[in-house]
C-alpha cells in the first residue's frame, strides 16, 4: 500500500514537472513570435512615407472676438515614398485649411494653412486638425489654441 502510494506520488510530481515544462516551452515560443512581428513591424516602417510636422501645436494668445487669425503648419516628408495627403479635417466650421494636393517627394517640404475666425467664440478654444494621408503615420493631427476676450467697446 505504501509502494503504491509512493508511485502516485511520483507519477502527479512527473506530470507537474511536464506541465511546467510545457509552460516553459510554449512561452518562449510565444516570445519568439512577438519578437519577430516586432522586426516585421520595424522592417514595414522603414519605407513609404512618413509626415513629421515641425510643431504640432500653435498658440495664437490674446485675441479679440471676431478676428480671423491663420497659421502655416510645415513639414517635411521623412520617408522614402511620395507623400499624399488625401484629406485634412477640421474638428468646426469656424476652422479651415488650404493643403497640397500634389505628391511631396521624399525629403521635400510642404504646408497646410489653418485659418481660425473667432466670430462667437469665447474663452479658450483647442481646434485639431487630422491630416489624413498614405503615410506609415496615415492620421496626424496638429492643433491651435487661443484665447478669445470680448469685443472692445469703441
Amino acid at each position: 500500500m505504501l509502494k503504491e502510494k509512493q508511485t502516485s506520488f511520483t507519477l502527479i510530481i512527473k506530470r507537474n514537472n511536464m506541465k511546467k515544462l510545457f509552460i516553459f516551452v510554449f512561452s518562449i515560443f510565444l516570445y519568439v513570435q512577438a519578437t519577430a512581428q516586432d522586426a516585421a513591424t520595424n522592417n514595414a516602417k522603414a519605407t513609404g512615407a512618413v509626415i513629421a510636422f515641425a510643431e504640432a501645436t500653435h498658440n495664437f494668445g490674446d485675441i479679440t472676438q471676431g478676428d480671423k487669425v491663420d497659421h502655416i503648419f510645415k513639414f517635411t516628408n521623412t520617408g522614402t515614398e511620395p507623400l499624399i495627403l488625401s484629406n485634412v479635417l477640421t474638428t468646426c466650421g469656424c476652422t479651415a485649411t488650404n493643403w497640397p494636393r500634389d505628391p511631396i517627394a521624399p525629403g521635400k517640404s510642404g504646408e497646410i494653412t489653418v485659418s481660425f475666425n473667432s466670430a462667437g467664440k469665447m474663452g479658450v478654444q483647442n481646434k485639431v486638425v487630422t491630416v489624413v494621408s498614405n503615410a506609415t503615420n496615415s492620421q496626424e493631427k496638429v492643433k491651435i489654441v487661443t484665447n478669445i476676450l470680448p469685443k472692445k467697446d469703441s
